[in-house]
């Protein structure tokens, strides 16, 4: 997974699909999101379960543990090892779902640029991509260091000719049990992490504009495809 991704809808529209029949604490607002090309340190809208319900916060794509500050924080995680590794230990428990409606790769195209693929799911319904994090729990205030990355898996089955890694995304029902930690055992977590993420037939890709490549360029002419 290269680092870029789109989160355009509302949070509603997320949300809609997961069917928690909680209330949701809203901090993201109710208008469209309006993220088509979201780099890392971006403020992404993330989803978690706390004791007072299902939480919407804005959130920092990327984190580190305080002793690692003369690294640069990390935006994913290999779900490999994320389990049983001492740089993700402290938030492995904190678990959250980042909802988006696609992501970009880059590959090579042969002429010493590198062509961008946008890959959304086949039925156009959110991509529900299993996350961690250090984020405030219900009554915490905000810290400086808070954040959340993404777990990633091998692209196998199909898609390993776009890149190698690819986000480990749920199904609703798995996603509503991801959220969950104190129903859900670890032993249950890492089964789902590592087995049970969507396969790559679910998916769709294609080439969109070279544009996508700078930040700064926003809009949803970014996710149109090209010839």
């Amino acid at each position: 997974m290269c680092g870029r991704l789109s989160q355009y809808r509302g949070i509603h529209d997320f949300v809609a699909v997961l069917s928690i029949p909680d209330a949701l604490i809203n901090h993201v607002g109710d208008e469209p999101l309006a993220r088509y090309n979201a780099a890392p340190t971006t403020q992404l809208a993330l989803l978690h379960l706390e004791s007072n319900g299902l939480h919407a916060d804005f959130q920092r794509w990327g984190w580190r543990p305080h002793w690692a500050k003369n690294r640069a924080a990390p935006i994913n995680a290999r779900v490999e090892k994320v389990a049983h590794g001492p740089f993700f230990r402290s938030i492995w428990p904190h678990r959250a779902i980042v909802p988006i409606d696609n992501w970009f790769e880059w590959v090579d195209a042969g002429d010493s640029t590198r062509q961008p693929w946008l890959i959304r799911r086949r039925d156009r319904a959110p991509v529900l991509c299993a996350a961690i994090g250090q984020f405030p729990r219900a009554g915490d205030e905000p810290r400086a260091d808070d954040g959340f990355v993404i777990i990633t898996a091998d692209s196998a089955g199909g898609m390993l000719d776009i890149h190698d890694r690819r986000p480990v995304v749920l199904s609703a029902p798995l996603a509503r049990e991801w959220l969950d930690p104190p129903a859900t055992p670890k032993e249950r977590t890492e089964q789902m992490a590592l087995l049970q993420g969507e396969v790559s037939e679910v998916f769709e890709w294609y080439k969109v504009d070279k544009a996508v490549g700078n930040s700064r360029n926003q809009g949803a002419a970014l996710i149109d495809e090209i010839p």
